[in-house]
């Protein structure tokens, strides 16, 4: 039992060392106690006090698992260096428990972008494949609101546009709770699906591609200016259910930023005020990303990933026929239990994802 110790010991410590690098615990520690000396200075300025404290707050909050788990970890590196071996057992286990601790706490320590922590908003689009891309499409959109359900996130359709015959050619999706869009941003590029097709009366197998594209929702906190110039505004009909009300005036709103050539859609509400107010917010978000990607220097790699819908650009492969697989070409996670991940059974492959873009920074 003490082999099983000192590899749990290793393993927890190894993965402790990465983490207070990934956090920059040191740093962060220092300059709480800069903004401690500065808080005891401001308390006269209400404004700069709300501010120094907040962020304060903020910084303790990015290390406090970090710090607990790494108290409870010494505290019992320290009583097991006086045990016997009959009780090595017990701190045994006690290591088994905290490592899955840690394994969590190392997946959500690559969530460092100023944006991660936000909710999102998420786009699917069809592509080549034609109605067996769009039935593709509304398999996705399935996917990802079950997952949504079981991370318990909430989520609304915002804009969608249906397929002649059958699935939806595009759709985007409002998911809010924290860290939504942190997960997401690793589902952004083409799925492709191998199957035989519902709508081929000679049972043959089809391709089908569809893309995935995510964007933070920004708070009132970050401040982007749009000119009334600057977009065009066209309303219409929505498409989607709400009773006669919506579907008999023009309530549906699609925003065409004119500079960067975005546009965004909103049919949920059944005012078209408010299917503005909810189009505008997209649009903020959208360019905000845009801005952080440049800022960043990252957009190369982004356009990379939003590569045609077609063959040899995709992230990863759902096959259905001859065999049943679906396997990610970044991070090779791949699984045979083809219902389930279309179930919405997806964190175990996107947490795969989000640490191989972390080694590849």
């Amino acid at each position: 039992m003490e082999s099983s110790y000192n590899a749990l010991f290793s393993d927890i410590s190894g993965s402790l060392i990465s983490i207070e690098k990934i956090l920059r615990v040191r740093d962060v520690q220092a300059e709480i106690v800069c903004i401690e000396g500065e808080i005891e200075k401001s308390w006269q300025d209400h404004v700069l006090f709300a501010k120094l404290s907040q962020r304060k707050n903020s910084l303790e909050r990015k290390i406090a698992d970090f710090i607990r788990i790494k108290g409870e970890f010494d505290a019992i590196v320290d009583l097991a260096s006086v045990a016997s071996e009959a009780e090595i057992n017990e701190f045994t286990f006690e290591l088994s428990k905290l490592q899955k601790q840690v394994e969590k706490m190392k997946i959500m320590s690559n969530f460092q972008g100023e944006t991660d922590i936000c909710g999102a908003f998420l786009e699917i689009n069809s592509g080549a494949g034609g109605t067996d891309s769009q039935d593709w499409a509304q398999m996705m959109l399935r996917m990802y609101t079950m997952w949504a359900d079981i991370e318990k996130f909430k989520y609304e359709i915002v804009d969608s546009l249906e397929g002649e015959e059958a699935g939806i050619k595009s759709v985007t999706v409002k998911i809010t709770g924290d860290f939504a869009y942190g997960w997401l941003k690793g589902e952004i590029g083409v799925h492709r699906l191998v199957r035989i097709s519902p709508f081929n009366s000679n049972d043959k197998r089809q391709t089908s591609f569809a893309s995935v594209f995510a964007y933070p929702i920004i708070d009132d906190k970050i401040e982007i200016n749009i000119s009334e110039s600057d977009i065009k505004v066209d309303t219409y009909r929505s498409s989607g259910a709400g009773g006669q009300h919506v579907n008999k005036t023009e309530s549906a709103v699609r925003i065409t930023h004119i500079p960067s050539g975005i546009v965004v859609a909103c049919q949920v509400q059944r005012s078209q005020v408010q299917n503005r107010s909810e189009a505008m917010n997209m649009l903020k978000s959208r360019l905000y990303e845009e801005q952080m990607r440049k800022k960043m220097a990252d957009q190369d790699k982004i356009n990379e990933s939003k590569m045609d819908i077609s063959f040899g650009s995709q992230i990863r492969n759902y096959v259905l026929h001859p065999y049943q697989l679906v396997k990610d070409t970044r991070s090779n996670f791949e699984t045979a239990n083809t219902r389930a991940f279309l179930d919405g059974e997806i964190k175990e492959c996107m947490e795969s994802v989000i640490v191989a873009m972390s080694e590849d920074k």
